[in-house]
């Protein structure tokens, strides 16, 4: 048996190289970065993580540290499936999604990271393998970007190797929306994958004449139209609006995603490692996904999240994320003509820089 030994935990303040904005958080200055680390009885050690916008990063770090960590610690870490249980049940009163379900991720991807380390095989082998070159989309939060930074920053994309986009929109008009969507797509091509997110921003009526005015523009998809508790209103989007629709980032366990897949409101489900419930359902998500015969993708996280589409055959894109995590990453992950590549080292493969996290410890 391998034995939990120790979990430690982490919470950091991360200012962003850029100042971000969407319709639901505003401008966004800094996030928070809640840290787990796994170790087991022979000193290996597997690392998770997951992160607010905002509010609540110390509330699930002391979720972990005072109600996870004690349910886990001298349990049998290679057991995944068990411990996800016993910290589903643990804190499922007060819990079913929200601050519970980031704690549990962090944890869950923790353990993962732990049990591929043993075996000395990259994630994405150990979960299965499919491939791992995996297409890829910048993912610009940039809502209020004037327009000619919103198409320079298209330039720093393609630059970078991106081969996708998404942007914004949920402005104050919608006409403004149409026109900053036609300028990208003027200046990407016709061809060029684009999608847009409202990030929750709009009603289900608003969500459908949207969509009727970006059809025209052969968006991948329209993200997030409206809250993600109105399932109706999804089904009613995707059925009138004829645009592809991308939900998920916002639904923290897998039966909510069942519910929005069943009813027919989502086009391509989007979990968010980090936020569902971790890798254990973030798999699930991606199983269910492919018995509805749907394209799965992802939101946040990338250098995680990497490994999951490429053990995935119903993979679309992955969303990387503009945090600027990987500052504070030894080895971030490789983008090359418009795929992102999951490593070969063993486990997931991110090394944090714990020297320069230290100072922006909360």
């Amino acid at each position: 048996m391998t034995t939990i030994a120790s979990l430690d935990v982490g919470c950091y303040r991360v200012p962003l190289p850029v100042v971000l904005s969407d319709s639901t958080h505003g401008d966004i200055h800094h996030f928070a970065l809640v840290t787990v680390r796994v170790r087991d009885g022979d000193g290996v050690e597997g690392l998770g993580y997951t992160y607010t916008v905002g509010h609540g990063g110390r509330a699930v770090a002391s979720l972990v540290r005072d109600d996870l960590a004690p349910l886990l610690v001298g349990q049998d870490a290679e057991r995944i499936e068990a411990l996800w249980q016993r910290m589903w049940w643990g804190t499922h009163y007060g819990g079913r999604g929200g601050l519970a379900a980031l704690a549990i991720s962090a944890v869950d991807i923790a353990l993962w990271d732990l049990a591929a380390r043993r075996v000395a095989k990259p994630l994405w082998r150990l979960l299965g393998g499919f491939d791992p070159q995996v297409p890829c989309y910048a993912g610009g939060i940039d809502l209020q970007f004037p327009l000619e930074k919103l198409l320079a920053q298209s330039d720093d994309f393609l630059g970078q190797g991106f081969r996708a986009i998404k942007m914004k929109v949920g402005r104050a008009q919608l006409g403004d929306d149409v026109e900053r969507v036609r300028a990208m797509r003027k200046k990407l091509g016709d061809d060029f994958p684009l999608m847009v997110d409202a990030n929750m921003g709009w009603s289900v009526d608003h969500a459908v004449r949207a969509a009727r005015a970006l059809a025209e523009f052969n968006l991948v998809w329209l993200e997030e139209p409206t809250i993600p508790d109105d399932v109706a209103g999804h089904a009613r989007i995707v059925a009138q609006g004829g645009v592809p629709i991308a939900t998920g980032e916002n639904l923290h366990t897998l039966y909510e995603f069942q519910q929005m897949i069943a009813a027919g409101g989502v086009t391509y489900p989007e979990p968010d490692v980090s936020n569902c419930g971790g890798i254990t359902v973030f798999m699930k998500v991606c199983r269910l996904a492919e018995a509805f015969n749907l394209p799965v993708t992802s939101h946040g996280v990338h250098d995680l999240t990497v490994h999951l589409l490429a053990a995935a055959p119903n993979r679309s894109y992955l969303e990387v994320h503009g945090f600027g995590l990987d500052r504070y990453m030894a080895e971030p992950m490789r983008i090359v003509e418009g795929k992102a590549i999951a490593s070969d080292r063993p486990g997931h493969g991110v090394e944090l820089l714990w020297d320069k996290l230290s100072p922006l410890a909360l």
